[in-house]
């Protein structure tokens, strides 16, 4: 029986099983001479470089728009994430080239900085990838991270699929294709390269379970491999923590409900992997720590740290999960009401068609424990990412669901609940692997059996409507050549840069402009995540000053406020808080109404100089104490 065809009968008969309890090979192989060795390994490789070539052709097709103009291309769903992200790349590669501690800077939110390691700056592309982002800037870091997460997530599920679930390449690279490219991916890949590039989480599960098939090897081989397979996974879970620890986290929630009921069928086998693994585990957990604690203590305890951060309601709309998701050839047929939280969030737009294969194929593979462990997975899951109240269309139904009792729990409290939907992703690939397997052995059987036909019909038909397409590009404005040609330098003593109204999550550009100058001056206000008051819990953006909330009421009533001298007293305040140097009025909209509140507030006119209106408030703001970045 092929390794697809799964059953509770045991290991004997080499159904799936063994894909926990499958005992490790003792004996060794045949050696073989050196020629034939390489022949063999190339022609094993052949369907794996066939498929990683489609998948990676695929990730540079979703994103060739931003490839065709990395240098003015601005992925438009992203909102302000995509400069947010760049940001953190272009400070990474900055504090590496002049030897600066990463883990926190204050060229954002001065004088109080920003925590980078509490703002998922993912150190394990950025410092890597930092030649690059000093070579070709950080758009071109950006972009190709989420190419290469694309790519990687999806060959990476394949990797597993093909050497542990089934055996037909074409039956993995089908499951593999579904984890790379589901709609949630593509989704994320508009804004979020933490979500993106989740390659090594199919990674962790593949060592946990050569660990788990170990336990019915002897206790020799158990304890010689120990050591070695307890550095895997301890190097493996802390680069995951330093690419994301928010899909580490559901991850690990999904692979523990897997398990756990793939061995409620046989608890005694389940037990006995469980005492053999956790020593190793326990090592590995060590080891994860060593490599870890100071960047995690930064992040929980260091500077701008904080304990938790609410969304408010971040639950999936019901009717979220049959829909087409945006960018895909279903959504540009049929996209339905618009449920999403925004377009980067698309977490659950599975559509009706997948719905119904899976569902028929879970029923028709029922007997199968990896089946059940799956569709477990997937409805545990899927409940969760509803959110406390149940939603359908944009309206509340009153009803109560699990999450409700969750969303306090620590840790939990800071996950956005509709992304859980993302723990469903590998289940389904699971199932529509096997069922792909399941075809490919009738076809074995019989070449004119209409069974496998029905199975490729359907899989077209649940699948074809997610095939991604290239996500929306558009040209971003040109930086100001005030910052780009030097000039900023003239106005800079060792104090700030205040934006006019200073930036935030909605209106983040200030942070490219200070990228392209080179990191020439720190920002007042920004965008990241930061704490509140003294309440250590997070929000985005820094705490709201009387001046730039003056600032931004009078752009967006596009009305000059009354300014009286208690106005212009707490703006002298705020600069002096910024410790700024110069204020910067870029063309923006409503420009001439701040123009005119600003003169108002000090007193004196502004100057225009290289493209932007500017105020020297040096002369206004003492010099002593300022910090230095």
């Amino acid at each position: 029986m092929a390794q697809g065809r799964v059953s509770d009968r045991g290991v004997e008969d080499g159904s799936a099983v063994a894909v926990l309890d499958r005992p490790a090979p003792e004996t060794a192989r045949p050696k073989l001479s050196r020629p034939r060795r390489v022949a063999r390994r190339i022609r094993l490789a052949r369907a794996d470089v066939i498929v990683a070539t489609g998948y990676l052709s695929l990730a540079v097709l979703v994103l060739s728009g931003q490839w065709l103009q990395p240098d003015r291309g601005y992925l438009i769903k992203s909102g302000q994430d995509q400069t947010m992200w760049e940001w953190f790349f272009a400070v990474t590669a900055h504090n590496v080239a002049h030897l600066e501690n990463p883990l926190g800077t204050l060229l954002q939110n001065y004088p109080d900085g920003v925590n980078m390691m509490a703002n998922t700056a993912m150190f394990g592309v950025g410092v890597p990838l930092t030649p690059v982002t000093l070579l070709f800037g950080p758009t071109v870091t950006f972009v190709l991270v989420l190419t290469l997460g694309l790519f990687g997530t999806a060959f990476a599920w394949y990797w597993l699929f093909s050497r542990e679930v089934v055996s037909s390449k074409f039956a993995a690279a089908v499951g593999g294709l579904f984890c790379g490219f589901a709609p949630a991916m593509i989704s994320h890949a508009n804004a979020h390269p933490n979500f993106v590039v989740l390659a090594l989480l199919p990674l962790i599960a593949l060592q946990l379970i050569r660990m788990t098939r170990r336990a019915n090897a002897t206790r020799e081989l158990r304890k010689a491999r120990r050591n070695r397979d307890a550095f895997v996974l301890g190097l493996l879970v802390a680069l995951q923590i330093a690419l994301g620890e928010e899909p580490l986290l559901v991850f690990a929630l999904a692979f523990g409900l897997f398990a756990f009921v793939y061995y409620l069928h046989a608890p005694g086998t389940g037990l006995r992997a469980l005492r053999t693994i956790t020593p190793t585990v326990l090592l590995a957990g060590l080891i994860t720590v060593a490599l870890t604690e100071i960047p995690l203590w930064w992040q929980f305890f260091g500077p701008q740290s904080y304990r938790s951060i609410e969304h408010g309601p971040m639950g999936n709309d019901l009717k979220a999960l049959f829909q087409f998701p945006s960018e895909s050839l279903g959504g540009l047929v049929s996209h339905g009401q618009n449920v999403a939280i925004n377009p980067t969030e698309e977490n659950s737009y599975f559509g009706w068609p997948l719905w119904i294969v899976v569902a028929v194929a879970a029923v028709l593979m029922w007997r199968e424990r990896v089946v059940r462990a799956a569709a477990t997975v997937i409805v545990v899951f899927t409940v969760l990412s509803l959110g406390a109240t149940l939603m359908i269309g944009k309206t509340s139904t009153g009803i109560n669901l699990p999450w409700k009792r969750l969303d306090h729990v620590p840790l939990l409290d800071s996950v956005l609940e509709s992304r859980f939907t993302m723990a469903a992703i590998p289940a389904v690939a699971i199932i529509l692997a096997l069922a792909t397997q399941r075809a490919l052995d009738y076809w074995k059987v019989s070449a004119t059996d209409w069974r496998p036909l029905a199975l490729f019909a359907a899989l077209i038909f649940a699948l074809l409507p997610l095939t991604p397409t290239i996500l929306p590009v558009v040209q971003r404005p040109d930086t100001p050549v005030f910052f780009t040609d030097g000039t900023v330098r003239h106005y800079i003593s060792n104090g700030s840069v205040v934006i006019a109204p200073p930036p935030t999550a909605p209106d983040a550009r200030a942070l490219r402009w200070q990228v392209d100058s080179n990191f020439a001056f720190p920002l007042a206000g920004g965008y990241f995540v930061g704490p509140t008051g003294t309440s250590k819990k997070g929000r985005y953006g820094p705490d709201d000053r009387p001046t730039a909330s003056l600032l931004i009421k009078a752009q967006q009533s596009n009305t000059v406020p009354v300014v009286d001298d208690a106005a212009r007293a707490q703006a002298l305040e705020d600069l002096r808080y910024w410790h700024a140097d110069v204020i910067v009025l870029p063309p923006t909209d409503n420009g001439d109404t701040l123009r005119l509140t600003v003169d108002q507030l000090l007193g004196f006119p502004a100057k225009y100089v290289d493209g932007v209106w500017l105020w020297d408030v040096r002369g206004l703001v003492r010099d002593a104490g300022q910090p230095t970045f």
